[in-house]
C-alpha cells in the first residue's frame, strides 16, 4: 500500500488499523524523546518509570495512534522566567505524550524542512544559534546595520485555524493532522489541578521543534 505524507509517498504495510502506523515508527520515536530526557507531565510519570513497563507503554500507544483512538491528556503549566520580566507559561506534555508527538513529527519534518528559509536556525535538525552566529560575524564585515524584530506573543495569539490551513497545505496525512488537531485544543493543566486553554499545546517535543515546524510554515500561505 502506497500512503502520501506530504510531498513524498512512501510504501507501508497495512495493519489492519484504520491508521497505517508502524511499532518501528513509535518504537524509533521514543528513542528520540529518550535522548532529550524531559521533565515529567501531569501523570508525573518520569521516563524512568516509562521505561520499567516500556513494551505494554509502547503498545497502548500504538494501538491507541493506528486506531484513531488516541487523544492526548492535558499538558503541565510551567512558569519561567522572560527575561524582558514577567513569566511565560509553557506546556510540559506526558511522555506517552511526547513519543506520540515525535511520531507525527518524524513523519512530516522531511517534507516541510525544505520549506524553511536557509537562514533560519531556529530549532532545525542540524543548525544551531552557534550556525547563526557564525554566519552573523561573517556578515558583519559587509554589512553596517542589523535589523532585529519579534513577533509578540506568537504562541500565545497564532489563530489556530490559520495554522492548520498551512499544515494542510503541505501535509495530507490524515492520522497526522487529526493528531495535531488534537494536540492544537489539548488542555493545560495548574499545580493546583485547575485546567485551561493550553497556551504553548504543541511546544513540547524536542525544545519546540514540533511547534516551531508546523507554525513557521504558515508563511508559505500567504505568499
Amino acid at each position: 500500500m502506497v500512503e502520501t505524507t506530504g510531498n513524498r509517498k512512501m510504501q507501508v504495510h497495512t495493519t489492519g488499523k484504520p491508521f497505517n502506523i508502524t511499532k518501528k515508527q513509535v518504537y524509533e520515536a521514543y528513542k528520540a524523546v529518550k535522548s532529550n530526557a524531559g521533565s515529567a507531565g501531569v501523570d508525573g510519570q518520569t521516563i524512568e518509570q516509562f521505561d520499567s513497563d516500556l513494551r505494554s507503554n509502547l503498545y497502548k500507544l500504538w494501538n491507541r495512534m493506528s486506531s484513531g483512538s488516541y487523544f492526548p491528556p492535558p499538558v503541565r503549566a510551567v512558569s519561567i522566567p522572560k527575561k524582558t520580566g514577567g513569566q511565560r507559561i509553557l506546556g510540559v506534555p506526558t511522555v506517552a505524550d511526547r513519543v506520540a508527538q515525535m511520531v507525527v513529527k518524524q513523519l512530516i519534518e522531511p517534507d516541510l524542512e525544505p520549506i524553511f528559509l536557509a537562514d533560519s536556525y531556529g530549532y532545525r535538525p542540524r543548525k544551531s544559534a552557534l550556525d547563526a552566529i557564525g554566519v552573523t560575524r561573517k556578515r558583519c564585515w559587509k554589512y553596517d546595520w542589523v535589523l532585529e524584530f519579534d513577533i509578540k506573543g506568537l504562541f500565545d495569539n497564532i489563530d489556530h485555524e490559520f495554522l492548520l490551513r498551512a499544515v494542510r497545505k503541505h501535509v495530507t496525512c490524515k492520522w497526522a493532522l487529526l493528531y495535531i488537531e488534537r494536540w492544537l485544543t489539548a488542555p493545560m493543566e495548574h499545580d493546583d489541578g485547575m485546567k485551561a486553554e493550553s497556551v504553548e499545546p504543541l511546544k513540547a517535543v524536542s525544545s519546540a521543534r514540533f511547534w516551531q515546524t508546523c507554525s513557521c510554515i504558515t508563511r508559505s500561505i500567504s505568499g
